[in-house]
């Protein structure tokens, strides 16, 4: 598998996009609102709604923003743990075809600690 980079600030979703990496079928994605159109390119995917321009949520609408932000913040306390190894967070300056190998080892490093 080969990770998408890019020179210069890009957002994650465009490098998702030009990566031509696909979700499996099954696979639940959780978004954020960065990720506004990703239902096109993957069929079970959530993102919160937005606010209508000059309008407002509805409290049902809020309702499922709160629950979906709850199970993404679970999601986003691992990636902030897995920064915390400075090789996920800054530019890889290495071998590309090492980088799953090392990322893989920091998610190992970072399994063990939570069942010890």
């Amino acid at each position: 598998m080969d990770t998408a980079f890019a020179k210069g600030a890009r957002h994650d979703f465009s490098l998702y996009k030009a990566s031509k990496v696909r979700l499996r079928k099954k696979t639940v994605c959780l978004a954020d609102s960065g990720y506004q159109g990703i239902q096109a390119l993957h069929k079970k995917s959530r993102t919160p709604t937005k606010k209508p321009k000059g309008g407002q949520l509805t409290a049902g609408q809020k309702a499922a923003n709160k629950k979906l932000a709850s199970e993404r913040v679970l999601v986003e306390n691992v990636i902030r743990h897995l920064k915390i190894f400075r090789i996920l967070s800054e530019r890889y300056r290495n071998r590309r075809r090492r980088l799953m190998l090392r990322v893989n080892l920091i998610v190992g490093f970072y399994n063990y600690a939570l069942e010890h």
